[in-house]
């Protein structure tokens, strides 16, 4: 056995919950991902899905991405900077500019690799960034990256941010950066107050609105939007693997910002460019969402019966104001145990451990399309209030 074997023969710790039967990861989803699914012969309602919007099973975009498939090919055999640009991607681009209000876009084939790759390189050594303790992993790995000074500041603790700020320097770039939408606790960033210190200190402010696309502002243009400031954001990040019910991500920004970052993008320059399936599919999800503001008005119906339905029932939900609903465990095998007994019940939902969070916060999380019924979160809050009863997590 190599020395690299030898590291890792000795990492038995999803061996040691599957055995508990309580091992909650890679479970096979046999048909379209939609308010109920199949696993495993198993059907469960999905509250564990980002598809906030609904579409990820939508015909109108199905058919999109299958005209693309035989018009364009399975693959563009190249990264956009070479032979992979196709005149959809540039469409997109110009969409997306202009739905969530910025002079151009840029798309890649993950989210991930947006923040994974324009951290590393909008800001240099001289410079700083500044994150939240709460950022997405994407934004944490891409700030590692960077050359620039790395510092961040309590969650949504805006006297600690400001803390922060003062102690640098005038002269230097200050890159704030920060999820619209926290994925996991579902709390919004205190956007306003930000801006606020951005014009004081002299800084400017990256948005990830992965999760706020298509849920939050006017058609779902996002949490910038919603709090009216998408001109003092300098740049705005998102996803289409969430509310456009595809695979990608775009940066949007002003012209230089982005002219820049479309030469300088090691994740851009020396992936291979999105597929055009994939791109067919989330410009077609975009178009649904503007078309239909209906849909997003269920999917806050929804939401906000769901919330008042948990909050009756007894359970800690944080300072969630979002369709994601964090249920509070505060014990990391016990929310293996909580998700597996949901799974059982019918019940599709995801825990949160670490390093994803600290041990006493640990937590379920519930999340909501504008396609579930109030009748399917009703069974779900029954079936869910049982099991936290039965593990002494809230009281009868």
């Amino acid at each position: 056995m190599g020395q690299l074997q030898e590291k890792f023969k000795s990492y038995r710790v999803p061996q040691e919950f599957m055995a508990k039967g309580i091992y909650p990861y890679f479970r096979e989803i046999t048909g379209k991902q939609g308010t109920e699914v199949e696993m495993g012969g198993h059907k469960v309602l999905m509250f564990g899905s980002n598809a906030y919007t609904g579409l990820t099973g939508d015909q109108r975009i199905i058919d999109k991405a299958k005209e693309a498939l035989d018009k364009y090919g399975s693959g563009c055999a190249g990264s956009r900077f070479l032979n992979g640009t196709l005149d959809l991607h540039v469409k997109l681009e110009k969409e997306l500019a202009a739905f969530v209000g910025k002079e151009e876009a840029l798309c890649f084939s993950t989210g991930f690799s947006v923040n994974q790759g324009v951290l590393a390189v909008v800001v240099g050594k001289d410079d700083y960034i500044i994150c939240d303790d709460r950022d997405h992993a994407s934004i944490v790995d891409g700030r590692r990256l960077s050359f620039a000074k790395q510092l961040h500041y309590k969650h949504n603790d805006m006297e600690d941010l400001e803390r922060v700020l003062q102690r640098l320097p005038e002269e230097s770039i200050k890159l704030i950066v920060v999820d619209g939408l926290f994925s996991m606790e579902g709390d919004l960033a205190k956007l306003p107050q930000i801006i606020e210190l951005k014009k004081k200190y002299n800084c400017a402010v990256m948005v990830d609105e992965a999760h706020g696309i298509g849920v939050f502002g006017r058609q779902g243009r996002g949490v910038c939007d919603h709090f009216g400031l998408t001109d003092d954001v300098d740049l705005i990040m998102g996803t289409f693997s969430k509310s456009l019910a595809s695979i990608g991500g775009f940066i949007a920004g002003d012209k230089d910002t982005i002219n820049y970052l479309r030469h300088a993008t090691r994740s851009y320059i020396f992936s291979a460019s999105n597929t055009p399936a994939a791109t067919a599919a989330a410009m077609e999800a975009l178009h649904i969402i503007q078309q239909e503001p209906e849909r997003i008005d269920r999917l806050w119906k929804v939401t906000k019966y769901a919330l008042k339905r948990f909050r009756e029932e007894g359970f800690e939900i944080g300072d969630t104001e979002s369709p994601i609903i964090p249920l509070y465990v505060r014990d990391p095998e016990k929310t293996f145990l909580v998700t597996a007994l949901a799974f059982n019940a019918g019940v599709f939902i995801n825990p949160v451990i670490p390093p994803a969070c600290a041990p006493q916060d640990t937590l379920v999380r519930y999340a909501l399309m504008a396609t579930h019924t109030e009748e399917q979160v009703e069974r779900s809050v029954k079936a869910l209030k049982q099991i936290f009863i039965e593990q002494g997590i809230i009281k009868q």
